[in-house]
């Protein structure tokens, strides 16, 4: 692997490309998908342990390290643009409050009420006047006050520019987040999100996208727009949203036994569940006996995908005594197709050499 590069600022073309809303005339063709021979590493939100999340800077540094895939949340401007955020509300991960003070509100997303700023009452231009800072105190705020939010088109050039560079694919992941949220307010993410892979190329099965979602109900309607792949996201806990909206009383859990999993199969090509649900923790930090989850879903016809690997000691289980490595190494000795990892060089390393 080459030195790994230290992405401090974005390079001063792009910067002004992404400030300006420009784009080249052209987009490279995305090369195919990587082949899954090791459980691919999932870059989420980006270099997210190094870099504030969801920047350019952070997938950069991703693809700098190694990683097969970037991961994007993807939620909507007031004008209907697709920008990378973990959450509609971006209070914790921007200078917005001391920019737009007065601009604070409280909202009922999916059933919780939650007060801050939110993305869908601001226009890209207002957007493009923040800059993105580290959301979790344990992590460096060198980089605070420095990156733009991106939208979905900069990531597809940074893709596209880099995959060429490197002569490598380097594949897409986006998540829409709250998707019956946006809907509702007359933003659905879905189009735009398609819209903008099939001009960047994006058009088979065996293009290096994943879409990804814990509602069902967004997923089943993609199935019939999209030979893109889908990956029905699950968790230890709760249930999809549009289910409780629905007053459907199944759980997550309900989606993952045996008959749950056929039924995923019918709409996604995959799952992507919580380490926890692999590997089972103990109050005390130690780990149990790996569950029939990753074998059950392969039988089921779906690849798994395990979210999300931190290396700190805030989130690593006392059970891997430290070495965020022997996690990577377990889950990939469990037959997981893929990892989400804050620190993709962890997972690079504890997969393969680069």
């Amino acid at each position: 692997m080459r030195p790994f590069r230290v992405y401090r600022a974005l390079p001063v073309p792009l910067a002004v490309l992404l400030v300006a809303g420009c784009r080249p005339s052209a987009t490279p063709v995305p090369l195919p998908a990587p082949a899954m021979t090791a459980p691919i590493i999932i870059a989420h939100r980006g270099a997210s342990g190094h870099r504030p999340e969801h920047t350019i800077e952070a997938y950069a540094l991703a693809i700098e390290m190694g990683a097969d895939y970037i991961e994007p949340d993807l939620v909507a401007t007031k004008d209907g643009v697709l920008v990378a955020r973990h959450e509609n509300e971006i209070g914790g991960t921007t200078d917005v409050a001391a920019k737009f003070p007065d601009r604070r509100t409280q909202k009922v997303i999916d059933g919780d009420t939650v007060r801050g700023w939110f993305t869908e009452d601001f226009t890209l231009a207002e957007l493009r006047t923040l800059r993105a800072k580290e959301r979790l105190p344990m992590r460096s705020h060198a980089y605070d006050g420095q990156f733009v939010i991106p939208t979905f088109d900069d990531i597809l050039l940074l893709v596209a520019n880099e995959s060429v560079a490197r002569q490598r694919p380097i594949g897409l992941y986006p998540e829409t987040k709250h998707p019956s949220y946006f809907r509702s307010i007359g933003l659905p993410l879905e189009p735009p999100l398609l819209e903008a892979l099939t001009k960047a190329g994006y058009r088979t099965k065996e293009a290096p996208v994943f879409i990804q979602s814990f509602e069902v109900g967004n997923l089943r309607a993609l199935r019939s727009q999209t030979p893109l792949r889908l990956v029905q996201l699950v968790s230890p806990v709760g249930a999809p949203p549009d289910f409780v909206a629905a007053g459907d009383a199944r759980t997550y859990r309900d989606l993952v036994t045996p008959d749950g999993l056929r039924e995923i199969a019918r709409y996604a090509d995959g799952i992507g569940a919580n380490t926890r649900m692999i590997v089972p923790v103990a109050s005390d930090g130690a780990l149990g006996t790996p569950t029939s989850l990753v074998a059950e879903a392969h039988a089921a016809g779906l690849v798994v995908h395990a979210w999300t690997l931190r290396s700190e000691s805030a989130f690593l289980p006392k059970g891997y005594a430290g070495d965020p490595l022997a996690e990577v190494r377990q889950l990939a000795q469990l037959g997981v197709d893929g990892l989400f990892c804050d620190f993709p060089d962890v997972g690079v390393r504890g997969t393969r050499a680069r």
